[in-house]
C-alpha cells in the first residue's frame, strides 16, 4: 500500500511538474516576442506592432502563414520557424488574452480628413476607425503605430512582395500613393 501512495505522489508530481514547465515555457517564448513587441505585447516602436489584444485566430494564422513560407517577413520568418505549432497556439492564445491598448497618436486635421475620405476601402472589414474587424481573422488597427500601419500597406502594393490576403492586396493598390500615409496616420489617432 506504501508503494502505490509513493508512485501515486511521484506520478502526480511528474505531471506537474510537466504543467508547470509548459506554463513557464510559453511565458518564456512571449518575453522572446516581448524584445521586439513590448512588454506584455505593447509595442513602443513606431515600425513595430502592438500584438497584445489582436484576436487568437489572426494571431496563430500570421504566425503560421510566416513558419509555412506564406507571407514573407525577413524577421518573423526565421523566429518563428523554430517554434512547434503548439507553442505557436499558445504564445496566439497568450497575446489574444491580453488587452488591447491604443497608442493614439496625434494627427493633424488635414490628415484626419484625408484619411477619412479614403478609409471606405478598409471600413468593411476593420470597421470605421479601425476598432472593430468584422471577424476575428481581422486585425484591430486603432491606435496601432501609424510607420507600422504604413509599411505592411506598402507591403501590400508591392507586387514582389509576399502577401496572403488577397482582398487586402487590392485594396492597397487601389489607394493613391499620397493616401498610405494619410490612411495609416488616420487609424493611428483612433482610440475605439
Amino acid at each position: 500500500m506504501n508503494f502505490k501512495l509513493h508512485w501515486a505522489v511521484a506520478v502526480s508530481g511528474m505531471l506537474m511538474t510537466g504543467v508547470a514547465h509548459s506554463v513557464d515555457n510559453i511565458a518564456g517564448l512571449a518575453s522572446t516576442c516581448n524584445n521586439c513587441h513590448g512588454t506584455g505585447g505593447v509595442s513602443v516602436g513606431h515600425s513595430m506592432p502592438s500584438i497584445a489584444g489582436l484576436s487568437e485566430a489572426y494571431l496563430k494564422n500570421i504566425m503560421m502563414e510566416w513558419k509555412t513560407g506564406a507571407r514573407a517577413s525577413a524577421n518573423m520568418t526565421r523566429l518563428i520557424k523554430g517554434y512547434t505549432d503548439d507553442e505557436i497556439a499558445a504564445l496566439a492564445k497568450y497575446y489574444a488574452s491580453l488587452p488591447w491598448k491604443p497608442v493614439v497618436q496625434p494627427v493633424s486635421a488635414q490628415i484626419m480628413a484625408q484619411g477619412k475620405d479614403v478609409v471606405e476601402r478598409c471600413e468593411t472589414c476593420h470597421g470605421p476607425t479601425g476598432g472593430s474587424p468584422d471577424d476575428a481573422s481581422v486585425p484591430r488597427l486603432n491606435g496601432q503605430w501609424a510607420k507600422y500601419l504604413e509599411l505592411e500597406l506598402m507591403k501590400y502594393r508591392d507586387p514582389g512582395f509576399q502577401m496572403t490576403h488577397k482582398k487586402m492586396t487590392r485594396n492597397a493598390r487601389k489607394l493613391e500613393e499620397g493616401d498610405v500615409s494619410a490612411i495609416s496616420q488616420y487609424f493611428a489617432a483612433q482610440e475605439k
